[in-house]
């Protein structure tokens, strides 16, 4: 089967739950092999379009087409395994004494919770290559609920590309992570976006100091309508964050990380 050159596809999507509008109007298109930050305060819907990219959520008007599959016609469990997905409510069903490897290698069989399926060695030795990736390899057979916090969200993005995923979605994953955690985390994943073989990469942020070196393209959501997509240069400026955030902010740009301040 050919893949598709277009990841994501949003044509004029609407969400709307208990009378609250989402996500308005969101037209976006992911092509394959690019690394967007999805960036906005808390409420914007940054989760809300992410959990639609998934196939989690489902819109109340517009198209959503994921790897070629359009969303409400395809089976979804079929595409979760073409789709890694990092966020809070997948950490909340992972089982707190599981070992770490299996936490990583149950991914294969999309299920959390290791039970009575069966694992090759090649399935084993990929969970174990992933774990060295994102330095895990000495804590493989400790229990998953006795990680720290950083660890936790590397042994996450282990198992969200468990089956070779074509289209990796990250929730936050540097939320919560003191400074080292945080530095280490978007050290492996500026790694990962610079790897050509790596998948087309989405990551939902509300800091820019959280956006890994190595992403191509952004798009800001504020009160669930987009502010600006593209080009990231073009799109993380003082004045595309001061409207996105609502107050007065200088961005600033040094070795390909941002930072943004209030004015003076």
């Amino acid at each position: 089967m050919p893949l598709p050159d277009v990841a994501l596809g949003f044509d004029a999507v609407s969400l709307v739950r208990e009378g609250k509008n989402l996500l308005r109007e969101i037209t976006w298109t992911v092509e394959v092999d690019e690394r967007w930050v999805i960036l906005g305060p808390n409420g914007a819907g940054k989760t809300t379009l992410l959990n639609v990219a998934a196939g989690r959520d489902h819109p109340s008007a517009g198209s959503v087409v994921v790897l070629g599959e359009p969303i409400g016609r395809t089976d979804l469990l079929e595409l979760s395994t073409r789709v890694g997905f990092t966020s809070v409510a997948v950490h909340d069903r992972l089982p707190a004494d599981e070992p770490v490897r299996d936490v990583v290698v149950t991914a294969g069989w999309a299920i959390v919770g290791r039970f009575r399926e069966g694992y090759d060695p090649t399935d084993m030795s990929r969970a174990d290559a992933l774990l060295a990736q994102f330095g895990l390899t000495e804590l493989a057979d400790r229990r998953y609920g006795s990680l720290s916090e950083g660890e936790r969200k590397r042994a996450q993005i282990a198992r969200a590309l468990m089956t070779d995923p074509e289209l990796l979605l990250l929730d936050e994953p540097a939320a919560g992570l003191d400074l080292g955690g945080r530095e280490d985390l978007l050290r492996r994943l500026t790694g990962l976006a610079e790897n050509p073989d790596a998948p087309t990469t989405v990551l939902v942020t509300h800091h820019v100091e959280e956006i890994p070196a190595g992403f191509t393209h952004g798009l800001l959501l504020r009160e669930g309508s987009i502010v600006a997509q593209g080009w990231l240069p073009d799109v993380i400026t003082s004045e595309h964050l001061s409207a996105t955030f609502d107050l007065a902010l200088d961005v600033y740009l040094d070795g390909g990380r941002y930072t943004a301040r209030i004015k003076d």
